[in-house]
């Protein structure tokens, strides 16, 4: 999976965050989200965005959700990047 949609490898990489509670609480911590807005804005690009930043700024957690998901985790960090609109002209 090289050209995944950003948003849906996101998703993905959200329920593999949440599936464990440690993780969560610091992805809760460091985003500053609380759990119902998590709920209620999961799907827009920058929770989605973060949630991938998240990861990235955490090189363990970054690569065993990539092999969960069975992607590189250059392909998480560049959704990340496509969700901010990093390189967009």
């Amino acid at each position: 999976m090289t050209n995944a949609d950003p948003a849906e490898l996101a998703l993905r990489a959200l329920a593999w965050t949440l599936v464990e509670g440690d993780r969560a609480g610091r992805l809760l911590a460091t985003t500053g989200l609380e759990p119902d807005d998590l709920r209620a804005r999961a799907g827009s690009r920058p929770v989605l965005a973060a949630v991938l930043g998240f990861l990235e700024a955490y090189p363990p957690d970054l690569i065993a959700c990539a092999e969960a998901l069975e992607v590189r985790p250059e392909a998480l960090v560049a959704a990340r990047a496509r969700l901010d609109g990093e390189g967009v002209a």
